[in-house]
């Protein structure tokens, strides 16, 4: 039986990235991953990470929270798992361009959970950061 090791991150809606990116490295956040215009962006301050997810407008970026992301030891494992519970994923695990092998699923009250294992740190194909 697979289990989960840790919260690694949380995604946050925003409906200015710029504005959003700038908030979180005043607060010592180091960008890894996407940017000013980019629709989905990673920001690091130690073992921590927030996601940043581009909506479409104040309101939307307003009435949703986002997702949480848990680091666990076997995503396939896992995924079988939730499959063999008559749970049903959103989709099936996929390695994610930012070197996490990863499915999303949502639990009973709607809130969205993304079950996660690094394959590779996101810095190694991106030496510059």
């Amino acid at each position: 039986m697979a289990s989960v090791e840790t919260i690694n991150a949380i995604t946050l809606r925003t409906s200015v990235m710029a504005v959003s990116v700038r908030f979180y490295e005043a607060l010592g956040f180091r960008l890894t991953y996407g940017g000013d215009d980019a629709p989905f962006s990673t920001l690091r301050s130690g073992a921590c990470f927030v996601n940043l997810i581009a909506v479409a407008s104040p309101v939307e970026a307003e009435t949703g929270w986002g997702r949480v992301i848990f680091h666990v030891d076997d995503v396939d494992a896992l995924y079988q798992q939730a499959l063999d519970a008559d749970l049903t994923p959103q989709a099936p695990p996929r390695d994610a361009p930012w070197g996490e092998r990863m499915f999303p699923i949502t639990d009973p009250a709607g809130h969205d959970l993304s079950f996660a294992k690094r394959i590779r740190a996101y810095e190694e194909d991106h030496p510059d950061l």
